[in-house]
C-alpha cells in the first residue's frame, strides 16, 4: 500500500490498484457462495453481504493511507463536497453478482475538485482490469490475451450508421418515460446491445463499442468510467452534455459520435 502524506497521480493510482486487490479478496470468495445474503434497499435494488463488506474494507484502507481524504460510497454514503474524494462502488452489477453472472466489478475513483483524476475498474470474475490517471493514458490487463498493461484507445467510427451502441436495460428507459430516445438512437446506429453497467464504458474505451447510454446513473457508477474513457480518447457526459460524473445519467462515446448521439438522447 502507499504511505499517507503528499501524493501525486502515480501514487494515487498505485493506491487505487491496491484497493482493487483488496476488494477482490473480499468479493471473489462470496461470488456464487451458497450462503450469500441478498437484501433489497429502499430503491428496490439488491445489496449483498459482499457489497457492504467490500466497501467497509476499502474505507478501512483509505482511513489508514489517505486519512485526510473524503470517501463517497454506494453503501455508506458521502458527498463530492471535499477537494479530494475517493468514490467507491464495491460491486457494480450486483444483480449479476447475486445471480452468479461474472459480469460485475469494483469501481474506484479519485475525484479532485469535482473532476475524476484516477480510475480503476476491476472485474476479477472476468479476469480483467482497466485503469487510468489524468495525463497518463488508459490501460487494461487481459491475461487471456497475454496482456499485463496494454494501452487502450477508442474506435475511429465517425458515423452513427456504423456505430455499435449499448445500454443497460430497455425497461429502465420505459419507466423513465424516455424509451423513444433509446429506440431513436438504435435506429440511427448499426447495431445495439445491452452490455450494461461498467462493462459498456470499458468496451467504449477499448474501441469495441462506440456509444453507451445510461438513462439513470450515480456518481459511483461513472467516476472511474469517466477518467478511463477520457484518457482513452473518448467522452463521457451527462445527457445535457456536461462532463461530470454526478449528473444523474450518462452518454459515453468515442468522441467523434458524441454530438450526434447527444442530439438524439439529450434531456
Amino acid at each position: 500500500m502507499c504511505p499517507a502524506g503528499p501524493t501525486d497521480p502515480a501514487t494515487d493510482l498505485d493506491l487505487a490498484l491496491s484497493l482493487a486487490d483488496a476488494a477482490a479478496a473480499v468479493t471473489l470468495p462470496r461470488f456464487r457462495a451458497v450462503d450469500l445474503r441478498v437484501e433489497r434497499k429502499p430503491d428496490r435494488t439488491p445489496v449483498t453481504d459482499a457489497d457492504t463488506a467490500c466497501e467497509d474494507r476499502l474505507r478501512e484502507v483509505l482511513a489508514t493511507h489517505r486519512p485526510s481524504d473524503a470517501v463517497l460510497g454506494e453503501e455508506r454514503g458521502g458527498s463530492l463536497g471535499e477537494d479530494r474524494v475517493w468514490v467507491i462502488d464495491p460491486i457494480d452489477g450486483t444483480k449479476n453478482f447475486s445471480r452468479g453472472v461474472p459480469v460485475w466489478a469494483t469501481l474506484v475513483a479519485l475525484v479532485e475538485h469535482g473532476r475524476p483524476v484516477v480510475g480503476v475498474v476491476s472485474a476479477p470474475a472476468l479476469g480483467r482490469r482497466w485503469w487510468a490517471a489524468a495525463g497518463r493514458g488508459a490501460h487494461t490487463s487481459d491475461p487471456a490475451r497475454g496482456i499485463e498493461a496494454g494501452r487502450i484507445g477508442v474506435s475511429g467510427i465517425a458515423a452513427l450508421e456504423d456505430a455499435y451502441a449499448s445500454t443497460t436495460d430497455l425497461d429502465h428507459w420505459r419507466t423513465l418515460g424516455r424509451q423513444d430516445h433509446w429506440l431513436a438512437l438504435t435506429h440511427a446506429c448499426w447495431e445495439s446491445r445491452a452490455f450494461g453497467d461498467f462493462w459498456h464504458h470499458c468496451l467504449v474505451a477499448e474501441g469495441v463499442l462506440d456509444v453507451a447510454v445510461e438513462p439513470e446513473a450515480n456518481t459511483w457508477d461513472l467516476a472511474a468510467a469517466q477518467i478511463l474513457v477520457e484518457e482513452a480518447g473518448g467522452r463521457l457526459t451527462d445527457l445535457t452534455g456536461a462532463a461530470r460524473p454526478d449528473g444523474g445519467d450518462s452518454l459515453t462515446t468515442n468522441g467523434r459520435l458524441h454530438d450526434a448521439a447527444l442530439e438524439i438522447v439529450r434531456r
